[in-house]
């Protein structure tokens, strides 16, 4: 009897996906729980796997064609001597392709080609780099290939001296960076965008693509959010002198008790939740015609990924120490890289912290979050002159920006707002009495 592939329910208001890729194509053998089509939603990909073995039967929808939950994609038809339920049948030309789990291949593994679990990002890394996934050693949950795996693989043999690149997590400027992990540091930096090819006098060649389901949602949202709020932005600088020396004297001790670095997240998402208990409407949203406060913090940090701007919540950051705030954010850092957020890592939020600093922006202007009505834009830390005790001193100053909704958020309450963080990244000791 045919089995459904269907489109799963993931929660958290997504009603819609695109059919990203089909991993499998129509006869083609599969095992229970092979990965057979990868969707994008607007907030994550994912991957919808086998339920039962047997062959493709059927593909209802091809790669690009957009399906809502509960759409069927394909069927997974019965088939006598499938990939996976016979550990005693030598695989066919068809079923080498089904992935077989590595410990049924049998002893030597040479006739049959290991099941490889891998992220959508990491196969879309192994296609651009050329790299077979077989052949890489997976470092996520259950030996899951990850997009670094990839990277890792495909780097050259020698060092090029480069660094990776590091995604925007909310750390201000290149100290703030998360560490990289080993195979962070072996493998290739991002890509450059692209740049425009040569062309010939009067030569006009142009480029169409489709825009991807987030791409297309984070366009939406902000013109929705230009609609609907009445932002302004407030702008101040900081002197990060105190922050930086406090940092140099616990580097190692922390990281040595913590086994992370100290960055300079933390600092931020304390400082933030000092000024948001000072001026709660910070920490709130409309609701029709009211106002709703909340009494909990629960701090987004954007994060940038190829596919556009995320922002993983930190939960009840409020209760959360130094050491736990840097550990989750740098855990969010690796599962954009690797195209493994949750919708869970994703979902509510009262306040967000993003930073172009990692990017080498000065000074921005960020764009509200909705429902949300307060955010902190960080930027990079440069040396300038300042006056300090009638003296003009160089001193390490970031520019920071709060945009809120002017609704119910008058322009005094967001300055003294943003004046409140400064004197808390000023001076991080008192951030101990709040």
């Amino acid at each position: 009897m045919a089995v459904d592939i269907v489109v799963p329910d993931v929660g958290e208001s997504i009603v819609d996906a695109r059919v990203a890729k089909w991993l499998k194509k129509e006869g083609e053998a599969v095992a229970a729980g092979d990965p057979v089509v990868e969707l994008e939603t607007d907030k994550i990909d994912l991957e919808v796997a086998a339920t039962h073995a047997g062959v493709i039967g059927r593909i209802d929808h091809a790669d690009g064609a957009d399906v809502k939950v509960g759409d069927v994609l394909g069927t997974i038809e019965p088939a006598a001597g499938a990939a996976g339920t016979d550990e005693g049948t030598e695989p066919g030309a068809e079923a080498e392709s089904a992935a077989i789990p590595a410990e049924r291949a049998g002893t030597d593994g040479k006739n049959a080609a290991a099941r490889t679990r891998a992220t959508p990002t990491a196969r879309k890394a192994a296609q651009q780099n050329e790299v077979d996934l077989k052949n890489v050693k997976g470092s996520g949950d259950a030996g899951r290939v990850m997009r670094r795996d990839v990277e890792a693989a495909s780097a050259p043999a020698e060092p090029t001296g480069a660094s990776a690149h590091q995604p925007e997590t909310g750390s201000g400027g290149k100290e703030g960076a998360p560490a990289p992990s080993a195979a962070a540091r072996q493998a290739r930096p991002m890509p450059a965008p692209p740049t425009a090819p040569q062309r010939a006098p009067g030569e006009r060649t142009e480029e169409r693509s489709r825009m991807s389901k987030r791409r297309a949602t984070i366009a939406k949202r902000l013109i929705e959010a230009q609609s609907t709020a009445a932002m302004l932005t407030t702008f101040n600088e900081v002197d990060m002198s105190a922050v930086q020396a406090m940092r140099a004297r616990h580097k190692e001790s922390f990281k040595e008790r913590h086994g992370v670095n100290l960055g300079l997240t933390a600092f931020f998402v304390k400082a933030v939740i000092g000024a948001l208990r000072a001026f709660p409407r910070l920490n709130a949203e409309i609701q029709g015609d009211e106002i709703v406060l909340k009494h909990y913090y629960d701090i987004g940090i954007a994060v940038g990924a190829s596919e556009g701007l995320v922002v993983p919540v930190l939960r009840d950051a409020d209760l959360m120490t130094f050491a736990e705030i840097e550990t989750q954010t740098r855990a969010f850092a690796r599962k954009v890289e690797d195209g493994t957020l949750s919708l869970a890592d994703l979902k509510g939020g009262t306040f967000t912290i993003t930073n172009g600093g990692v990017f080498g922006s000065l000074q921005s202007t960020p764009i509200l979050n909705p429902p949300q009505v307060g955010i902190l834009g960080l930027h990079a830390i440069k040396d300038r002159p300042v006056a300090a005790g009638g003296q003009v001193v160089i001193r390490p100053m970031m520019y920071t920006a709060l945009t809120y909704d002017h609704r119910i958020v008058d322009g005094a309450e967001a300055v003294r707002f943003l004046v409140r963080v400064k004197e808390l990244i000023e001076d991080p000791g008192a951030m101990l009495l709040e």
